[in-house]
């Protein structure tokens, strides 16, 4: 997948207007990739709860005993461990495949590979906007500056 062209534009050129209006919009993108890194981090953390799960819970000494299994992050049920060799696993928009234990946890370290990856990548665009956000906020700076010298 190509990168997208970036425009280049001479930031000085700009009038006072302009520059509040591509600092807005850099604002606004900034904060939108803010909040994808943040939900990103969350699922990677909940695929990781799930890979702890299947290790530590899904064992001999717990077959058979009665367990509180989750359907959601705050709502438990009760359930028996019927299977120390299989488990439930959700692979999105609420579909379920039985899975053994140990394909189960290697499609959970697949799913916190590809999060990884992707988190790299908007780390690097937020520091990217962060540092377009601080060269237009310079400009901005600079034109009031040089405008308050000139009145």
């Amino acid at each position: 997948m190509a990168a997208p062209q970036q425009q280049q534009i001479d930031l000085s050129t700009l009038s006072v207007d302009n520059l509040a209006a591509v600092k807005k919009q850099l604002d606004d993108e900034l904060e939108h990739l803010t909040a994808s890194f943040q939900k990103l981090r969350q699922a990677q953390t909940r695929f990781r709860e799930c890979i702890g799960a299947v290790k530590g819970g899904v064992n001999d000494v717990n077959a058979g005993k009665t367990l509180l299994i989750p359907l959601t992050t705050s709502l438990f049920v009760p359930g028996t461990l019927s299977s120390t060799e299989n488990v439930l696993v959700d692979v999105g928009t609420g579909y379920y495949v039985e899975k053994t234990t140990k394909d189960a946890i290697s499609f959970y370290n697949a799913k916190v590979d590809q999060l990884t990856k992707s988190l790299t990548e908007i780390e690097k665009a937020v520091q990217q906007k962060g540092q377009n956000v601080r060269l237009v906020e310079e400009v901005l700076r600079r034109k009031a500056l040089a405008g308050s010298s000139s009145s």
